[in-house]
């Protein structure tokens, strides 16, 4: 069949052809947007899920709803090695520029909220602010605002930034919804202040919501910031599509190009994916290449199969692996044979990955931590560990 017409997207954080599965999450989100634009008391959101499902491609849809209805819109991924301050100052200047600003006296404003937000640098070592050259500059061309979310205390100054924002897009009409990827990687007072900011936000019914999407232990990590943020946020968890929204996944772009699959090959294609969008996606190129002609059948997808996983052993899980040391590496095949099929995605007791190793558990807690640090697992409850990719110990177990 003709790659030049292939529909499927495998990309990170690319949209596929048809985002099949997650109509329920975008009516919700529709919802919050309407119910904040009428001063209804409403609550941000945050998608959990393994690497994978699709989670940066849902945040993106949700923010184009946003867009859609006018709304100011900012997206930042977050990262360990990073404070939040300055690339949520990016994408809130981004999110005042996109608002209709009938008042643009007070737009200037807030943009100079948003640049002395910015530019309020942490103090080094010796207690003094950087040198003028070290400073980061934001591109705002607004003076800053002297006094106003600019006191260095990243709660206090949150607070101040997202009440001033808000109260804009208020006067506009409007709201602002400002998108956060990889949320778990925030700092613990990074975290803290961004609960503290949503929660003033909602008690004074101001149109702005933040979006979060990350690994499943996301909501743990929000509750032990703030007591409060169980009730804070909307917690969404995302998940392998079932049956029918992983067939309209492969089918609805196939027969938009004039092709389509039988019934074997959907069958096929699913046991081969378990209904993870990436692999779908993945999957559902290689048989489009390789299948002669259309329908695409079971014995198509029987040949694709063997590249598709090659492919999948480098760039998804390889690259994965390989920056795992070789003592996480040890620890990381022991979880794939404590975690047998079907169980694969499940956590397991870190006690049992310890039995299996013959270690003490204290022993292992370097290289327990290390893959913690490097996303490769998480712990969703005290002494259990899962992969945050799914098969992978299926991989792991392939490897030998």
């Amino acid at each position: 069949m003709d790659p030049v017409r292939n529909p499927y997207a495998p990309g990170a954080g690319q949209r596929p052809p048809e985002l099949a599965g997650r109509d329920a999450e975008l009516g919700t989100f529709d919802v919050v947007l309407e119910r904040v634009a009428r001063s209804r008391p409403e609550r941000s959101v945050v998608l959990t899920g393994l690497r994978g499902v699709g989670k940066t491609v849902l945040l993106n849809a949700m923010r184009s709803a946003a867009v859609r209805r006018g709304w100011g819109t900012g997206k930042l991924e977050a990262r360990p090695d990073q404070p939040l301050r300055h690339p949520l100052a990016a994408a809130l200047h981004l999110a005042v520029r996109e608002l209709a600003q009938p008042n643009k006296a007070e737009a200037t404003h807030v943009l100079g909220v948003v640049k002395a937000f910015a530019q309020r640098e942490p103090r080094g070592a010796n207690g003094k602010p950087p040198k003028l050259r070290d400073r980061w500059q934001p591109g705002i061309e607004a003076p800053a605002v002297t006094g106003r979310a600019d006191s260095g205390d990243i709660e206090i100054d949150l607070v101040e930034l997202f009440t001033d924002v808000a109260g804009l897009a208020g006067d506009s009409g409007h709201g602002v919804a400002i998108f956060i990827d990889e949320m778990q990687d925030l700092g613990p007072d990074d975290v803290s202040a961004l609960c503290a900011a949503c929660h003033e936000v909602s008690q004074q019914g101001l149109p702005l919501v933040v979006v979060g999407a990350g690994l499943p232990h996301l909501p743990a990590v929000l509750s032990a910031s703030k007591s409060y943020s169980e009730r804070l946020f909307r917690y969404a968890r995302i998940d392998r599509l079932d049956r029918t929204s992983a067939d309209a996944a492969l089918r609805v772009p196939a027969r938009d190009e004039g092709a389509d699959f039988d019934d074997g090959a959907l069958a096929a294609m699913y046991d081969a994916t378990g209904g993870y969008p990436y692999f779908v996606q993945a999957y559902g190129k290689v048989a489009w290449d390789i299948a002669p002609r259309s329908p695409i059948t079971a014995s198509d997808v029987a040949v694709a199969a063997p590249e598709a996983e090659g492919e999948l052993a480098v760039g998804f899980f390889g690259s994965r692996s390989e920056r795992a040391t070789p003592a996480e590496r040890e620890y990381l095949r022991a979880m794939a044979d404590v975690a047998q099929p079907p169980a694969d995605d499940d956590a397991v007791p870190t006690a049992a990955v310890a039995e299996s190793l013959g270690r003490p558990p204290q022993s292992l807690s370097p290289a327990r931590d290390g893959l913690l640090k490097k996303g490769l697992v998480y712990s969703g409850q005290r002494g259990r560990i899962a992969f945050t990719v799914p098969h992978f110990g299926r991989y792991l177990r392939q490897q030998d």
